[in-house]
């Protein structure tokens, strides 16, 4: 005990060992404030979009207040540490390259406009929504993959931020949250093609015209913004024919997160509609018909009755059979 104490006090005579400790006390009042803060203030919050951001702004804060800190203990050190410093980061960023690119990634994220938590995006081969951005990784609800169309599938995935560098990113909902979407009506021949195309027009027009207007506008913003053409957002209707029927193609603009629903009302107004007509609009399908076939006229004639008997045609039969 006697030998601990003298070492105890070089220690705390040391001004080094007391900024360590002024730093550190420090550090564990900010984490537990903005731990308390964290938990306490977005539970006063209905809206999920403004919590999730005071809640990455408190810890942002945090991060600040923590730098400044150690700033303001050790700024009379500061130039005495300049080189250790130097040395040490040399090596540091070496080993740590692949986090500092991450680091990268989520400035640039941040301050590029790459994405936002809530998008729809692509990102290092795998297609969800953002629900949450971190200084190392970008976290993902998934869609698809064993699910079809755009479905959650359950499996959260974790996305280091370097990729935005490596691979394109594709965003589904940045500064247009639309997307073109097209379906294929075969209907058979002798149907009222004149007939199927108002019914197209007018289902279409019933399920995804309300994204018309709305579109219109985006596009318009993205027109003002980016060098591109105008582009016709209202449902449009394509018509070809070939061997086996008359095939109309139905393009339409659709909310992202609703294109399986859209589709669905589509195809189910689109048969309601074409039942209602009579047969005068009828689908066509793979079904292959054979509608006539040639007539054959065969003869069968038998010639052996003129030749002369072989040995193997010779009755052996006995006089009694």
């Amino acid at each position: 005990m006697t030998d601990i104490l003298p070492t105890l006090q070089r220690w705390l005579a040391d001004p080094n060992v007391i900024k360590l400790i002024e730093v550190a006390i420090g550090i564990l009042i900010i984490s537990i404030v903005s731990k308390t803060l964290g938990r306490i203030l977005p539970r006063q919050i209905q809206d999920g979009d403004l919590r999730y951001r005071l809640r990455k702004a408190i810890n942002i804060i945090g991060y600040v207040a923590t730098v400044l800190l150690i700033i303001t203990v050790f700024n009379s050190s500061l130039g005495q540490l300049t080189v250790i410093f130097g040395v040490a980061g040399a090596g540091i960023a070496f080993a740590l390259q692949e986090v500092i690119a991450s680091i990268a990634g989520w400035a640039a994220v941040s301050f590029g406009q790459f994405y936002k938590p809530g998008d729809r995006v692509q990102l290092g081969g795998i297609t969800g929504d953002v629900i949450d951005i971190s200084p190392l990784r970008t976290t993902v609800m998934e869609i698809g993959g064993w699910v079809k169309a755009d479905l959650y599938n359950g499996r959260i995935v974790r996305i280091a931020n370097s990729f935005v560098f490596k691979e394109p990113v594709y965003n589904y909902s940045a500064d247009f949250p639309f997307v073109w979407d097209e379906i294929n009506i075969p209907v058979k021949y002798g149907s009222d093609h004149r007939l199927a195309r108002e019914i197209l027009y007018r289902v279409a027009d019933e399920v995804v015209g309300e994204y018309v207007e709305q579109a219109q506008n985006s596009w318009n913003t993205m027109v003002r913004k980016y060098l591109i053409e105008d582009a016709k957002v209202k449902p449009t209707i394509a018509l070809v024919t070939n061997d086996n029927w008359m095939e109309f193609t139905l393009r339409y603009v659709v909310d992202y997160k609703y294109r399986r629903i859209k589709k669905d009302e589509l195809f189910t107004r689109m048969l309601d509609e074409s039942l209602a007509t009579n047969g005068r609009v009828e689908y066509a399908s793979a079904t292959f018909q054979l509608v006539q076939a040639p007539t054959f006229n065969v003869r069968l004639t038998d010639d052996r009755a003129d030749l002369p008997a072989t040995p193997n045609q010779i009755d052996h039969r006995s006089p009694l059979e």
